[in-house]
């Protein structure tokens, strides 16, 4: 929701209206995208509870393998070689940083909902992607929206609305909610429109990358010889996949 007010608070500062009615096709693409997000959102994180972070995420990181695979069945883009190259890295990459997830007492619930979490992630992308005409503000506007009106509905009949907030979580909530969910998904879903849904992909798998690099810098955790292969691995598997676009 904060999120949502500072993407609403942009649009109109910088003077733009509302268009998507004039493109209801878009505008359902962009609604499914919202949805599909916001079941993302909620699978990973039952997931998490469920099979741990790392398992959890190395699963739900399939998600961008299933976005090349249907990109020429739905946006009618061609797989190449670099491109599979590119994200073979980048997946084993995620697979060095996620570490060395834990095998016991894994549940099928929990596998699960990370292997939705992943398909949730692909419908997210190739439909936000086959939104044409509404893109920018616009469009991250109307996904976080979406996304928001189904986290809510989720929550409220799953434990209401009654919750307390200590005051010395506020600040992290606002940096949550206004820079990492609204700027975030800002710069995010402007960049879709602009790039090959392969190169989205790809790229997705520097998150778990600067995840890493922030709790080295932030939390002061260590890392692994694995996890600095991992590491290299992403950020070359996407400098690779971008330069060689860029040449051709």
């Amino acid at each position: 929701m904060l999120g949502i007010a500072l993407l609403f608070g942009l649009f109109f500062l910088t003077g733009h209206r509302f268009t998507a009615f004039r493109h209801k096709k878009d505008l359902l693409f962009i609604a499914l995208s919202g949805v599909a997000m916001a079941a993302d959102w909620l699978l990973l994180f039952e997931a998490y509870a469920q099979i741990g972070v790392s398992l959890g995420m190395l699963i739900n990181y399939t998600g961008p393998v299933i976005v090349i695979a249907l990109s020429p069945l739905f946006l009618k883009e061609r797989i190449t070689f670099v491109k599979v190259v590119s994200l073979a890295a980048a997946l084993l990459g995620a697979f060095f940083i996620s570490g060395q997830a834990a095998v016991e007492g894994i549940n099928v619930w929990g596998i699960l909902c990370a292997g939705l979490s992943a398909v949730a992630y692909a419908v997210m992308v190739l439909s936000n992607k086959l939104a044409k005409e509404i893109t920018g503000t616009e469009n991250a506007t109307i996904q976080l929206l979406c996304t928001a009106v189904v986290v809510t509905v989720f929550v409220s009949f799953k434990q209401g609305f009654s919750m307390e907030i200590a005051s010395a979580d506020w600040l992290p909530i606002l940096m949550l909610g206004l820079i990492n969910t609204g700027v975030g998904c800002y710069c995010y879903f402007s960049s879709i429109g602009a790039l090959p849904a392969q190169s989205v992909a790809i790229c997705g798998y520097l998150e778990p990358l600067i995840a890493v690099l922030l709790s080295v810098l932030i939390l002061h955790e260590t890392m692994t010889p694995l996890q600095i292969l991992g590491a290299f691995l992403i950020i070359g598997g996407a400098v690779f996949g971008e330069l060689y676009r860029s040449r051709c």
